[in-house]
């Protein structure tokens, strides 16, 4: 149920414009941020999973399509980590292990990475600089994400992203067609795994929807044409800084 109050109403859609207008100029889908959203409004995340998860996907989706027709995604890159992070998504989501402990040591990583991103200036001819890793090392590493992901229910485009882009395996604009991607396909899955359980409140998403479509419209556009490299650096560090918080209010 949405805010009645006219007021409240039009900020939760601001902010959610907001949350998908910067997360899409990255190549991601923003659910951390929808949740966190919709919680301040007092409304259970847990209750707005598939809500949030529907958001994703068409800011993941509109992200994708932007960054596909400015040349930047490769398949070459993607396909690897899809291929065995899938299966163990689902491994992780079965493992019961304590969530506070994950949860403190991803924020621990995720910090890191952010730091990196936001500080770091790379040399000039990192911008374009691609060069996917082997089979050997990306079959490991998206087992890796998809199990830490499905343990901690996210979808996993906040790892990849800083790894792509801080082993030099992919530069901003790839790492971002590649992270959309990546994000879409589990968001589907999780989508559906929720609809087999619960129906979605789709009278009240609408509004959700609308605003969120317009929002990550504008960013994936300014990301995939407008945004230099260095920009989108800055953009994603200052996501991954929102996932973190996120992550620790959650453990704690």
């Amino acid at each position: 149920m949405l805010p009645t109050q006219l007021e409240l109403l039009i900020l939760l859609l601001a902010l959610v414009f907001l949350v998908a207008l910067a997360y899409s100029s990255v190549g991601h889908g923003g659910a951390s941020g929808y949740l966190a959203v919709l919680s301040f409004f007092g409304l259970a995340p847990a209750a707005m999973a598939p809500s949030a998860l529907c958001l994703n996907l068409l800011v993941a989706g509109l992200a994708f399509a932007a960054y596909r027709r400015g040349g930047h995604f490769d398949f070459r890159l993607l396909w690897p980590f899809l291929l065995t992070s899938i299966p163990f998504a689902f491994l992780g989501g079965l493992t019961g292990i304590s969530p506070q402990l994950y949860m403190g040591l991803l924020a621990a990583v995720l910090v890191f990475a952010a730091f990196r991103l936001l500080v770091v200036v790379p040399p000039k001819h990192e911008e374009h600089f691609v060069q996917p890793p082997p089979l050997k090392v990306a079959l490991p590493v998206g087992a890796g994400i998809g199990f830490v992901s499905g343990m901690i229910g996210v979808g996993g485009g906040i790892f990849l992203s800083p790894l792509l882009i801080l082993l030099r395996w992919a530069d901003v604009k790839r790492t971002a067609a590649a992270s959309a991607a990546f994000i879409w396909i589990n968001s589907a899955a999780g989508l559906y795994g929720h609809l087999m359980r619960k129906s979605v409140d789709w009278s009240a998403l609408v509004w959700l929807i609308g605003v969120a479509f317009a929002g990550g419209l504008i960013g994936s556009y300014l990301g995939a044409r407008r945004f230099r490299g260095l920009w989108l650096r800055r953009l994603l560090g200052a996501v991954l800084l929102v996932a973190t918080v996120k992550l620790l209010r959650t453990a704690l």
